[in-house]
């Protein structure tokens, strides 16, 4: 039997959990590619390259960064801010980049505007409603987020990163972890570099 890889959907209607299939959280100093484990510089140079390819590319930020509960949180929101300017200054003219925030985890019943904000519990309603390819989870709790990142992936065909404080996400199709403002930062950079050669 093939190992399990965390690929784009549409999976199935109820996509296995990805730990349930062998994959694996990445040590520190790495990350993961549709579950198999690389070093983290890979992992950015490929998510780079997606956001640089992608039509919709989009970062989703959850309340750990919305919300200014303390200095570090202030910081990662910046640097989010700034990931978004070099996103929106480097894609292709074609290519519209958005910014859609999680601000929190309720349902958003009966009623909500996919394009202001993203419905934790359909997600893959806002990615379908704004034809969405590729996008990343900053500051979103890691238990809503493997649970909305399950759903996309049994759903759509979006291509998911998360960006983790903690350990990192089996179900994002490539993840890193601890991030940090600095993290955001690099990750900007990849984007940067690689501008005019995807």
């Amino acid at each position: 039997m093939k190992p399990y890889r965390v690929l784009p959907g549409p999976e199935e209607f109820l996509p296995p959990s990805a730990a349930s299939m062998g994959i694996r959280l990445p040590d520190p100093d790495q990350g993961h590619i549709e579950g198999r484990i690389v070093p983290e510089e890979e992992a950015m140079e490929r998510a780079a390259q997606v956001f640089l390819s992608a039509k919709v590319p989009t970062i989703f930020p959850g309340p750990l960064v919305l919300w200014s509960w303390n200095e570090k949180a202030a910081k990662k929101a910046t640097a989010i801010q700034y990931l978004y300017d070099v996103i929106r200054e480097s894609v292709s003219s074609e290519a519209r980049p958005m910014i859609i925030p999680m601000a929190d985890y309720r349902p958003k019943y009966p009623k909500i505007n996919p394009e202001v904000e993203i419905n934790p519990n359909h997600p893959n309603l806002t990615i379908w409603h704004n034809k969405i390819d590729a996008c990343m989870f900053v500051g979103v709790h890691c238990h809503q987020a493997n649970l909305a990142l399950k759903i996309i992936r049994g759903g759509t065909d979006c291509f998911t990163i998360a960006m983790c404080a903690q350990a990192g996400h089996e179900d994002a199709n490539l993840t890193f972890r601890d991030a940090t403002p600095e993290k955001i930062m690099n990750f900007a950079g990849w984007i940067k570099k690689l501008k005019g050669t995807v």
